[in-house]
């Protein structure tokens, strides 16, 4: 499985879960967008300084090409996946926990 797949495959499973396991529906609150607009532009600069310096470095191949400040489109699948799932997971335990109160 190449790096695209994996982004891919984690976007899609972060957004099923949010929706239908956790049901959350972390995608469907402005609070979420307005957290990832702030995590964003944070997300790019790591990036960019990780890959333009060669400190990270993707085969060709195993990305798609389209790039975001030096970093490959699939960094931006992964790090929202990784944003909407601990969201997602913190609101649902947070709702468990509170049940049990």
């Amino acid at each position: 499985m190449i790096y695209s797949d994996i982004a891919i495959t984690a976007f899609a499973i972060a957004v099923m879960a949010d929706l239908f396991l956790f049901k959350t529906s972390m995608l469907t609150r402005p609070a979420f967008w307005t957290s990832y607009a702030i995590i964003l532009p944070f997300q790019f600069l790591t990036n960019w300084w990780l890959t333009s310096r060669n400190i990270v470095m993707y085969s060709p191949d195993a990305i798609v090409g389209l790039r975001f400040f030096s970093a490959p489109a699939e960094d931006v699948l992964f790090g929202f996946a990784l944003v909407l799932s601990v969201m997602a997971l913190w609101e649902f335990w947070g709702r468990r926990g509170m049940q049990r109160h």
